[in-house]
């Protein structure tokens, strides 16, 4: 299942994440052992070691970011947002690039399975599967992946720390390590439009986000994008950690430039939201299968 990646590099990107409960076990050696000494077999749960291969057909790909996305879904649901109906977790489709794949309306995020989502066509058009969007969905992520065709997903929802933080309008500074993935990475939509009717309101979001990995919505929350489901999700999480940490140390002294960049690079070099990702899965998700 972990054909192509080192045993060395599987290692690191598992152990750079923050530390969450599980049931996950490395074995001692493996800490201190160089890359030059025998590797003995990694003992990793087989829930996060299968987030860690790649994909090769264009069936694997969809179905690998169907699944994500579902898997997403109910992340967001273990967190308990998205409760009403408020977020959305677009897939772009790997063969139809114009389209997207979304959850339909009316299914609970907890209750999300790969057999939910719709694929959404260029102009809102539901192009596979059968019944109704969110159109703010479509309005915000539509633009967004238009105008970024690098990424493949798009994360927003409303959470208790995130959409506080987005109503001060201040932007995120290196005061924690997980602030510093988003150091002179995100944008703020500095705009009075909490209530997105259409999809000139989605381009404008996406002209603010720009190149970077995530924008705060003024008044409204955060969204995260990536050019994986599973970094887009995992980024989520950490964006609402890292604003979190913003309103509870409201005078932290930041750290210097030159040490958030510094920081940004390690903890960015092997996917922080894809790591992050693979780790909630295996903390909330007793069986991942169950989206199938």
């Amino acid at each position: 299942m972990i054909d192509g990646i080192k045993i060395k590099a599987l290692s690191d990107v598992l152990i750079r994440c923050a530390p969450i409960s599980s049931n996950i076990n490395f074995s001692k050696e493996i800490m201190t052992m160089t890359e030059t000494e025998q590797v003995p077999q990694l003992k990793i749960d087989e829930r996060v070691q299968g987030f860690l291969y790649e994909e090769k057909s264009i069936d694997e790909i969809r179905q690998r970011r169907k699944r994500d996305a579902a898997l997403g879904y109910r992340l967001l649901a273990s967190q308990r947002w998205g409760d009403t109906g408020d977020g959305h977790i677009s897939a772009r489709d790997p063969k139809r690039t114009d389209c997207f794949w979304l959850l339909r309306h009316a299914v609970s995020f907890h209750q999300a399975r790969v057999r939910d989502l719709v694929l959404v066509g260029p102009n809102g058009e539901l192009v596979e599967g059968e019944g109704v969007i969110n159109p703010a969905a479509y309005y915000i992520h539509a633009p967004i992946l238009s105008a970024r065709p690098e990424v493949v997903s798009a994360v927003h929802t409303h959470t208790g720390w995130g959409t506080p933080f987005a109503a001060e309008g201040r932007p995120i500074e290196p005061i924690t390590q997980e602030s510093c993935i988003f150091f002179e990475d995100h944008a703020i939509f500095d705009d009075d439009e909490v209530q997105v009717q259409d999809v000139e309101g989605g381009r404008r979001i996406a002209l603010a986000l720009g190149g970077n990995r995530a924008v705060i919505l003024r008044n409204h929350g955060l969204l995260t994008v990536a050019d994986r489901v599973d970094e887009a999700v995992g980024s989520f999480v950490v964006m609402e950690r890292v604003a979190e940490a913003h309103m509870k140390a409201m005078n932290a002294r930041p750290i210097s430039a030159e040490a958030a960049r510094y920081a940004k690079k390690d903890l960015t070099s092997d996917g922080a939201g894809r790591s992050a990702f693979a780790w909630l899965v295996a903390r909330y998700i007793a069986d991942p299968s169950v989206v199938d």
